[in-house]
């Protein structure tokens, strides 16, 4: 199972460009980008995540407003081979069975839940390819049969990109079916904000 599985993700990377849907353009891709609305609560398991990890979540000091990321083909095969690598090698897997607690947020081993695969893919995209913090936010969405679910948004100049243990590919966030709730701040990531334009997307993804 192993080997067929390590097969799969090589072909995938062979085709990491078609693993990474860019709009046509921004006329044609509805609201590229979220829109931030008020402060939300931070949910529980990224408080604890907080707690232990302090240095994840402090407030980053900057000299103006950081720049989306900028894409390139090049980037866009290096994002899409760490999307495929991290989804291959970690099992999905509950909290309540890796440890006994329903919501426990942390950077993966072999297996951990939805938010765990989300945190390790931001650390690898900070730390291999250069890529802010800024840009890389954790989110919370819903899925189309309402459980909740832990995503990555990728802020770039194209747009917002999901990247998502269910999903090999990357898609634009208008083209997921998911509803979009809050996300990470951008210029503080122990605070979260509302989605103001999360919530009709998972009508308008599903008659997709």
């Amino acid at each position: 199972m192993e080997g067929i599985r390590a097969i799969g993700a090589t072909l995938l990377l062979c085709l990491a460009p078609a693993l990474f849907t860019l709009p046509a353009s921004a006329m044609e891709a509805r609201e590229p980008f979220m829109q931030i609305g008020v402060s939300a609560p931070r949910p529980l398991g990224h408080q604890d995540f907080c707690r232990r990890e302090p240095t994840e979540c402090r407030p980053i000091a900057r000299h103006g407003q950081p720049e989306p990321v900028e894409l390139d083909p090049a980037l866009i095969h290096a994002i899409a081979r760490i999307n495929v690598s991290v989804n291959s090698a970690i099992k999905a897997k509950p909290d309540e069975d890796l440890y006994g607690i329903e919501e426990y947020w942390t950077y993966p081993g072999t297996a951990g839940d939805c938010e765990d695969f989300a945190l390790e893919k931001r650390r690898q995209l900070h730390e291999r390819l250069g890529i802010d913090y800024a840009s890389l936010l954790l989110t919370v969405v819903r899925k189309p049969n309402g459980e909740g679910h832990a995503v990555l948004t990728l802020h770039t100049t194209d747009g917002d990109f999901v990247l998502d243990n269910l999903n090999w590919r990357i898609l634009a966030w208008r083209d997921t079916p998911y509803a979009f709730l809050k996300r990470q701040s951008a210029a503080d990531p122990g605070q979260w904000n509302r989605i103001a334009n999360g919530r009709d997307v998972l009508v308008g993804a599903v008659e997709r």
